[in-house]
């Protein structure tokens, strides 16, 4: 039941939100298209709820193929040359998350819930470490608002665990309105996260 509940708030939510930013993601998209060459959106596997994989949705705020090129799918310091001007707007800001409000849409995602992650992650998970898989992922999360990529890998399952086990729609809507001064204030954005953090894990 709080499954459900937890869907058609999330589904209710995100059709609401497409109709209202509608104007800004065309906006963004266009930016990004003549800005630099590439396509618009970025995709990427990742794992969801019971280890489904799923495609990604985010504005592209790096070059093309970036991820072949430099330190691959982490960031390569504050100033990774691999960010375009546009894309460092839209990580500042994180703006680039927001077409997964389509895949909130689908199913694939919530609006919270643990981050999801690349699937050679998950296969160094414990089961412990599993249990952050029971519930959708989010776009925002008890982990975000609670340090963000500023604490290590293992502490952020941690808290997503928590965030399982204590579940309700109130903390839901909490976890929301707590993340929006995070966002603005730039609170807990790192942008030296590398591959050890995972091997941490």
């Amino acid at each position: 039941m709080r499954l459900i509940l937890k869907r058609l708030f999330d589904l209710l939510l995100s059709l609401l939100l497409i109709v209202l930013l509608s104007p800004l993601l065309l906006i963004i998209g266009a930016l990004i298209k003549v800005t630099s060459s590439g396509p618009m959106l970025f995709k990427q596997e990742r794992v969801g709820r019971h280890e489904k994989v799923f495609k990604i949705y985010k504005f592209r705020s790096m070059i093309q193929n970036a991820d072949k090129l430099g330190a691959g799918y982490y960031m390569d310091g504050k100033n990774d040359p691999r960010i375009t001007r546009v894309g460092n707007f839209l990580r500042k800001t994180s703006l680039d998350e927001l077409p997964e409000v389509f895949n909130v849409l689908k199913g694939e995602m919530s609006f919270v819930g643990p981050r999801p992650t690349l699937k050679y992650q998950v296969d160094k998970y414990s089961d412990f470490q599993k249990r952050r898989l029971e519930y959708p992922p989010g776009i925002t999360g008890w982990a975000q608002i609670n340090g963000r990529n500023e604490i290590p890998w293992s502490k952020r399952i941690e808290l997503d665990v928590w965030y399982i086990d204590n579940y309700t729609l109130w903390l839901d809507i909490k976890i929301l309105i707590l993340t929006l001064p995070s966002v603005v204030f730039s609170k807990g954005i790192s942008h030296e996260q590398s591959e050890k953090d995972v091997d941490d894990l």
